[in-house]
């Protein structure tokens, strides 16, 4: 819960402080990050939410930073339609470069899609919904850029660690001096799959969303990747902040059983991921065979069948009904 120093309230826009010089704000379902420079005063966005989230930046960076405030990039954690959504408009407005991993750019310069969101994984509302939810690419042509192998531009005493399986070229930062993960979506503090879980933003250590997640082993392998930096605060793409000995025991609880607490039993690339490459997406599995819709459909064959069978039965005996022999 944050303190009523943390909270504030700008133009109806709620935001939080999740440590020194980094904030976040919620926007329906998905979170963005503003961290700042206090040596030179410049800034830098995380992710770019929905395209209902750019007014919301504008009055978050006015309030925190002052008038005209603009940063001096915008960082992705990936781009997936919730991450993106106001990137374009907010990039052109402001006139900054773009950075996302080199395996993220075939999204993010109209190249591919990414592999089709897969509902069959359940889970809840928002995984039956995931049929609509847009997989395709942006184009950032003009404004991309491939990070460098070992810096995060603008971020001085930050690294970055690519974190794929949610998405090829899924990104997560670390702030060395505190220990600081803003994690992307390689793993949440809420249950995406819940609609009323994603709303009252319950406080739910979990894996990455199960419905846009492609490969199973890379995510897992990523979890363990973040979970070695022993991190002392948790900020995700999707739910609220964890810290100290709750987000510890958590988190050693998801490493240790990922595949009971985060793969799904079922779903489209839960045995066969899709491939991706520097050129974009390369191999998607066919859809899950649809086993309980085939035997619900028979059962109600049969059950049709048969009540054909009988209703022909009934109908030969009212043509021939049976003679009576008198001696």
């Amino acid at each position: 819960m944050a303190t009523q120093k943390e909270f504030r309230m700008i133009e109806h826009v709620d935001y939080f402080k999740v440590a020194d010089n980094i904030w976040y704000l919620k926007d329906i379902f998905v979170n963005i990050y503003m961290i700042g420079n206090p040596v030179d005063k410049t800034w830098v966005l995380v992710d770019a939410g929905l395209k209902t989230t750019a007014k919301k930046i504008r009055s978050m960076a006015v309030e925190i930073f002052g008038e005209n405030a603009r940063p001096s990039c915008i960082i992705l954690t990936h781009a997936h339609f919730d991450h993106v959504g106001s990137l374009k408009e907010l990039a052109a407005e402001w006139n900054v470069p773009v950075y996302a991993h080199y395996l993220e750019l075939p999204y993010l310069t109209g190249q591919s899609s990414y592999p089709p969101p897969d509902p069959s994984v359940g889970g809840g509302m928002m995984a039956r919904m995931a049929w609509a939810f847009p997989h395709g690419s942006i184009n950032m042509n003009d404004r991309v850029t491939a990070l460098p192998d070992d810096e995060v531009p603008f971020l001085w005493g930050w690294k970055y660690f690519h974190t794929p399986g949610h998405a090829p070229g899924h990104i997560s930062l670390f702030r060395l001096h505190d220990k600081v993960l803003i994690a992307g979506d390689a793993l949440l503090t809420t249950k995406m799959e819940s609609f009323w879980s994603v709303m009252l933003q319950s406080k739910i250590l979990s894996g990455p969303p199960k419905v846009f997640t492609y490969d199973w082993e890379k995510a897992q392998a990523s979890v363990n990747t973040l979970w070695m930096l022993e991190p002392e605060v948790l900020a995700t793409g999707h739910g609220k902040p964890m810290r100290g000995h709750e987000m510890r025991l958590a988190f050693n609880q998801l490493e240790n059983e990922f595949e009971k607490r985060a793969v799904p039993k079922k779903g489209r690339y839960v045995n066969h991921p899709a491939r991706a490459n520097a050129t974009g997406v390369t191999y998607i599995p066919p859809k899950p065979f649809p086993v309980k819709l085939v035997l619900i459909s028979s059962l109600i064959l049969a059950a049709a069948a048969a009540g054909l069978i009988s209703k022909k039965k009934k109908n030969k005996f009212k043509r021939h009904p049976l003679k009576h022999h008198h001696n």
